[in-house]
C-alpha cells in the first residue's frame, strides 16, 4: 500500500513539472505610430525559454507603407518587468519601450542617437488567418537574418 501511494505522489508531481514547464507561447500584435505619425506593426511571440524558464521574445515589426519586416532583437529590464528594449536586426535603429497593460509607449532611437522619435502602440485582435501568415512571415524573416 505504501509502495502505491508513494507511486501516485511522484506521478502527480511529475505531471505538475510537466505542466508548468509547457506554458504555451503567446502572440500579440501591436499597431500605431512613429514619431505620432508613422504607421507602423510590431507582432511579438512570447514563450518560455527550454533552458532558463525566462520569458523569450521573437519578434519583428514594419512600416505600413512597407512591405519589409524588420526582425527584433527583445530584452527585457530584469529590474523593471514593463521595460523593453528591441534592437532591429542589422542595428539600424532601436527601440526603448514601457510596458502599460495593452499598450507600448516609447521611443525609436537611430544608430547614431540623433534621432529619437516618439512611439506609441496599442494591442489589436488578430483572426486565426491573420495569426497563421504572421507567423509564416516571422519564420521567412528570421531564415533570411539567421540562416549561415
Amino acid at each position: 500500500m505504501k509502495k502505491v501511494i508513494f507511486f501516485i505522489a511522484i506521478c502527480f508531481s511529475c505531471l505538475n513539472q510537466l505542466s508548468a514547464q509547457s506554458q504555451a507561447p503567446t502572440t500579440n500584435l501591436y499597431k500605431g505610430t512613429v514619431d505620432g505619425k508613422t504607421p507602423i506593426t510590431v507582432y511579438i511571440k512570447t514563450e518560455e525559454n527550454p533552458c532558463t524558464a525566462d520569458l523569450m521574445y521573437t519578434s519583428m515589426y514594419r512600416y505600413n507603407k512597407s512591405k519589409n519586416w524588420i526582425q527584433l532583437n527583445i530584452t527585457q529590464n530584469t529590474k523593471k518587468e514593463n521595460e523593453f528594449v528591441m534592437v532591429e536586426q542589422g542595428f539600424s535603429g532601436l527601440l526603448i519601450l514601457q510596458k502599460t497593460g495593452n499598450t507600448f509607449s516609447g521611443l525609436w532611437i537611430s544608430p547614431d542617437t540623433k534621432k529619437q522619435l516618439k512611439v506609441d502602440l496599442k494591442e489589436t485582435t488578430m483572426t486565426k488567418k491573420e495569426l497563421e501568415n504572421y507567423e509564416k512571415t516571422m519564420e521567412k524573416v528570421n531564415y533570411e537574418n539567421n540562416d549561415c
